[in-house]
């Protein structure tokens, strides 16, 4: 085989094992979120956007948490609590919370921008 064409091969086999420095995650982009209260004094309902940006969530206020490669979620917004799945460009799952020192819980919708 000719050095040349054994140089070609090298460079492609090495491109192909090189991770991407920027590789987005399978849930990353912008989210509308629907927190529906099940139990408790909370809110009956509230929409909140999220962006997932490297498997990290982020949105208004003080919203952190993560999505990992699964699609499972944890979040916490405001001092509530969420856990659950995403699985393509919808998901669901279950919170936890209160208001005025009364407990709350309940579920959340989530679907892709």
């Amino acid at each position: 085989m000719p050095l040349r064409r054994i140089i070609v091969l090298g460079a492609i086999v090495a491109a192909c094992m090189i991770k991407p420095t920027f590789a987005q995650m399978a849930y990353d982009g912008l989210w509308n979120v629907t927190v529906l209260t099940k139990a408790g004094s909370c809110e009956p309902s509230a929409r909140y956007p999220l962006t997932v940006i490297d498997g990290k969530v982020s949105g208004a206020a003080d919203v952190s948490g993560s999505v990992g490669r699964e699609g499972i979620v944890r979040v916490s917004i405001g001092g509530a609590y969420a856990n659950g799945q995403l699985n393509g460009n919808f998901g669901s799952g279950k919170w936890n919370g209160a208001s005025a020192g009364i407990p709350c819980s309940g579920r959340w919708e989530a679907s892709r921008r």
